[in-house]
């Protein structure tokens, strides 16, 4: 018996044999694990199918119970309320300008779910063949609000409207604004010195406009020459043009001579150049409008002579921009050479840009090809180099200011312009066009030009610094309520807006063929649900 064990352990197994037994192992227990993952699949889709046949057999049922009062219910309810919400929506575009859903979701949803915080705006591409990009930009904030250069007078013009037609045309913040300048303007640290300037000081902060001009005929009491009285009953008082000059000549007589005592003692301390600087400014500004006094009464040649004198007189106040009052009166007389040279002087790249400016380039080159000109025949033909540049200026001033082609082709009304403008808004259209619409009529063919032919999208920057964006506020601060403040670029109603009607419409839509057909509606919703039941499973 031991001879036998002993035999059985020195038995061993060839190596063929065994490795053929470990490889029929391995494939046995992987078939294995097959059959057992296959069996438990179809388990599963068993279970799985079971379970979706009894909820749509659970569904089935529900709508079965379900009256065609309820479907109308929900769809009136449904529409009723997505009403609200596109109500809603559409007076907070209208007073802010923007969705209030799409607020609420960047501003609060957005972080909630680990959005990104927005972050400051990409810095603007300007073009490197344009150098008018980088010198335009300017570090003033981008709504500045400028004096407008051809403001009208108060009493001889702007009252005058008032009383035909009964509406204000001047708004409490341009008023206001105006205020601010004449203090600025005519008031000095040292006025305390002189018992007429102290009037004055008080009459221009004044708000009733009789309250001024009786403070002014106060401080004339009190001192004869005092300029500054006259330039406020000129302004105000006067109710012809031709008033109104003669209170500027007796301004220009007194501030003159004051003007002429602060030049003398000006550098014997700081309030004397201060004063300096006042008087300055009010003999400035009572030439000027008697230059424009001269302008409106016909006596174009004369207000030309006194601009030109003006500027040459006083060469660093080209802030006040004096030579758009000249451009204005030259393109009256017709000198387009003398207009020419004034634009070589003030068109330039390193200076601040205007409508007038843009514009009355525009008109130059517009009009040296204006006789010959005719669509037809530039359509066969194409454009000349002459035509091209023309064009091309037309496209510069409208990238410019886009809302003055409106006023130009007469496809707006015009209002009295404000006293102060917005650059490159509806507020200093309003003032180009006022006076230069006569200028362009003269040109023949000028509706002709391609007004609508600009770079897209020009709100980006083309030619100029990107369009800003808060031109629209500020214009209905500077226009009267009754005009239509023009918009650009025009803002297109936000996606929840479109949404919110659709669904309105939808739901309405539904609620009356419900109304109207209710058994064929309520075999069309279960429909509908069942469609939709089996698609999401």
């Amino acid at each position: 018996m031991v001879l036998v064990i002993k035999s059985f352990m020195a038995f061993t197994v060839p190596k063929g044999i065994k490795s053929s037994w470990t490889r029929l192992w391995r494939q046995d227990i992987i078939l294995y694990s097959i059959v057992c993952l296959k069996t438990s699949y179809l388990c599963f889709l068993v279970l799985l199918i079971n379970s979706l046949v009894l909820f749509l057999l659970t569904v089935t049922v529900f709508l079965s119970t379900l009256t065609p009062k309820f479907y109308f219910a929900l769809t009136v309810t449904s529409s009723f309320i997505s009403g609200l919400i596109f109500v809603f929506e559409w007076w907070h575009f209208r007073k802010y300008g923007t969705s209030f859903i799409e607020q609420v979701s960047v501003s609060h949803l957005r972080p909630l779910i680990g959005g990104a915080e927005n972050g400051p705006p990409a810095p603007v591409a300007f073009s490197a063949n344009s150098g008018e990009n980088e010198t335009n930009r300017q570090n003033m904030p981008e709504c500045k609000v400028w004096r407008n250069p051809l403001n009208l007078f108060r009493g001889a013009e702007y009252s005058r409207y008032m009383w035909v037609t009964g509406k204000e045309p001047l708004t409490y913040y341009d008023m206001n604004l105006s205020a601010q300048d004449h203090q600025n303007f005519f008031t000095c640290d040292t006025d305390a010195l002189r018992p007429s300037d102290t009037v004055m000081q008080k009459a221009w902060r004044e708000r009733n406009p009789q309250a001024r001009i009786k403070a002014a005929y106060q401080a004339l009491e009190l001192n004869n020459d005092c300029a500054t009285a006259y330039v406020l009953l000129a302004e105000e008082e006067a109710t012809t043009i031709v008033d109104a000059e003669k209170y500027f000549k007796q301004a220009l007589k007194a501030g003159e001579t004051i003007y002429r005592r602060s030049q003398n003692c000006h550098s014997q301390s700081p309030q004397h150049e201060a004063q300096l600087r006042r008087d300055t400014n009010v003999l400035v500004y009572v030439k000027r409008r008697l230059a424009m006094c001269a302008r409106k009464l016909g006596r174009i040649r004369e207000a030309v002579k006194m601009m030109r004198d003006l500027m040459k007189e006083f060469p660093l106040l080209s802030m006040l921009n004096i030579h758009e009052n000249l451009l204005e009166a030259l393109l009256e007389l017709q000198a387009y050479a003398d207009v020419q040279a004034v634009l070589a002087k003030y068109d330039d790249i390193s200076l601040p840009k205007s409508a007038a400016i843009c514009y009355t380039a525009a008109l130059l080159k517009a009009r040296a090809v204006s006789e010959r000109f005719s669509p037809e025949t530039a359509s066969k033909r194409g454009l000349s180099t002459a035509e091209i540049n023309a064009v091309e200026a037309i496209h510069r001033a409208v990238e410019f200011n886009p809302h003055v082609p409106k006023y130009l082709l007469e496809m707006k009304s015009l209002v009295l312009p404000p006293e102060h403008i917005l650059k490159r808004g509806d507020s200093e259209a309003v003032a180009y066009a006022f006076f230069h619409l006569q200028h362009w009529k003269r040109i023949e063919g000028y509706l002709c030009f391609h007004w609508v032919m600009i770079p897209y999208p020009l709100e980006k920057g083309h030619l100029f610094y990107p369009y800003p964006s808060c031109t629209e506020t500020a214009d209905r601060e500077l226009l009267p309520t009754f005009h239509e403040v023009s918009v650009y670029p025009q803002k297109e109603l936000p996606f929840f807006i479109h949404f919110t009607a659709g669904l309105c419409s939808f739901s309405a839509m539904l609620a009356l063929l419900t109304h109207q057909f209710p058994e064929l509606m309520v075999i069309f919703a279960k429909a509908v649900s069942i469609v939709s039941v089996v698609g999401l499973a």
